[in-house]
């Protein structure tokens, strides 16, 4: 007899994944590599008509995937175009992630390179000034709201975080990024807990360079490691996932409340994995006014 809950995530992943690719208005390198690359959107749509003054806020998207190389930025593109018919300009980045193949014993493709990804999101995140100068003139740089599903939630929370890291870490900031907070969605917020849970096969794990690496590395990446960090956080979560359960979320929003902080967790009945970034989907708006909010 095959599961409610998993024929549920079939048919959401399915519509998710029906909407045609939309093509950017611009791409911009960050590295030499094929894969350090942003996209850029333009605001579009009615509301942009609407809107106080010529620049708009920026949203910057780190898609999901488990980190692994099958899934690029190209799934979330139909999000993107979501959010630029709110009337917001979009940064939909690229980074390096897993290789394609099964690797050191592992069941499907590896999730993540170790130090690569993060690399990529810090030198992506150091390069946006600069480059949506040049390809994004619309955005304000100063009204910037970063966003990511799933894997990309995690990578949100920790480019957020990254003024917290360990001293040693060469991704420290010295002070806090310019951002008007973060809104993450389904994310892998806490790394033990979903390793407890066995979230996308052992994916975390896989991230950090294999379970010899893990508890040594956990506090250079793990967001559950790096609180408080004093920006606005707010996660949106299906009650019904079954990819990333909510306990993922909400082991994260209990581990910032210890450490003085109050992270906002908006849970979603009835919703799973995939509709927060189905333009579809009800909950897409949800997450739509989530980062308005912030943004305005």
């Amino acid at each position: 007899m095959t599961d409610p809950a998993v024929e549920r995530d079939a048919a959401e992943e399915a519509s998710a994944f029906s909407h045609p690719a939309v093509a950017p208005d611009a791409t911009a390198s960050y590295g030499e590599h094929p894969d350090q690359v942003v996209d850029f959107y333009a605001p579009r749509g009615e509301a942009v008509g609407v809107l106080p003054g010529p620049l708009v806020p920026l949203v910057v998207v780190l898609h999901g995937g488990a980190w692994r190389a099958p899934y690029d930025r190209q799934h979330i593109t139909p999000f993107v175009d979501f959010l630029t018919r709110q009337g917001f300009a979009v940064a939909n980045v690229e980074y390096r992630r897993g290789s394609a193949l099964p690797h050191q014993g592992a069941a499907g493709p590896v999730a993540g390179r170790w130090p690569d990804t993060f690399d990529d999101v810090a030198a992506a995140l150091d390069a946006l000034p600069d480059l949506v100068s040049v390809h994004l003139p619309q955005a304000d740089i100063r009204r910037m709201v970063l966003t990511g599903h799933s894997a990309g939630g995690q990578l949100a929370l920790w480019a957020a975080a990254r003024h917290v890291l360990p001293a040693d870490s060469a991704w420290r900031l010295p002070s806090p990024p310019h951002l008007r907070g973060v809104v993450a969605l389904a994310p892998i917020a806490d790394f033990a807990v979903a390793e407890e849970l066995g979230v996308c096969g052992g994916a975390s794990a896989q991230l950090l360079g294999g379970e010899e690496f893990f508890a040594a590395r956990l506090p250079y990446a793990d967001p559950a490691a790096l609180l408080p960090t004093g920006i606005a956080t707010a996660i949106v979560h299906g009650r019904a996932d079954v990819v990333v359960p909510a306990a993922v979320a909400e082991a994260y929003v209990a581990a910032a409340a210890k450490a003085g902080e109050t992270v906002g967790l908006t849970l979603l009945a009835d919703v799973g994995h995939f509709p927060l970034i189905d333009p579809a989907a009800d909950a897409c708006a949800v997450v739509a006014e989530e980062i308005a909010q912030l943004a305005w």
